[in-house]
């Protein structure tokens, strides 16, 4: 039985959320998922024993918090600044892997899921989509921006760039992103100066 190793775990969790980053969640097999990561299948039902779903979910959250620990610390020098690191963020995954990859959390959450059951990789997306419209629409809060506008472009500026990250996929192209960008960049100044 291998012994618990946190480096490990964490590594399977990451290269499980890129996997299904690139080929989607029903696309991919726990075995799939442990070779990428580099571990051995045994070590990946170790620290996974419910399977493909468990480790899915916990792929999902890590990722969501990596992008969630990005947009609080961005977020401090105001919502602008943190509009500008989520969208550079989402360049750099697609650029960076030649259109192959874009968001774990999209990718989950718009697969069919096997049976009538909200899968708990699914409501995991939810709680990670929810995470983020809080975090935007505090600063803009924050920010002075009224709290009803704030709770509105939050969630405009998350599903722009989660639909525009996959625009950018399908066209192999930044183009979606650069005029998503200029828009939204153009709406959050806009709201917090008026």
């Amino acid at each position: 039985m291998p012994r618990t190793s946190p480096q490990a775990r964490e590594r399977i969790v990451a290269g499980a959320a890129d996997m299904i980053s690139r080929r989607g969640l029903n696309a991919t097999s726990i075995r799939e998922m442990a070779k990428h990561a580099r571990a051995p299948l045994g070590s990946t039902y170790h620290y996974f024993p419910e399977g493909k779903q468990q480790l899915a979910t916990e792929a999902v959250r890590y990722a969501g918090d990596t992008v969630a620990r990005m947009l609080r610390k961005e977020l401090e020098a105001g919502p602008v600044a943190g509009l500008t690191a989520f969208l550079a963020l989402w360049r750099r995954i697609v650029v960076e892997t030649g259109f192959r990859a874009g968001c774990p959390v999209l990718a989950v959450s718009i697969e069919e899921p096997p049976t009538d059951e909200i899968p708990p990789a699914v409501a995991a997306a939810a709680e990670v989509f929810e995470t983020w419209e809080n975090l935007l629409a505090t600063s803009l809060r924050e920010h002075g921006v009224r709290a009803e506008q704030a709770e509105q472009l939050a969630t405009l500026v998350v599903a722009a760039v989660e639909g525009t990250v996959a625009m950018c996929r399908a066209q192999r192209s930044t183009r979606p992103l650069d005029r998503t960008a200029a828009q939204l960049e153009a709406l959050i100044a806009g709201a917090v100066e008026g």
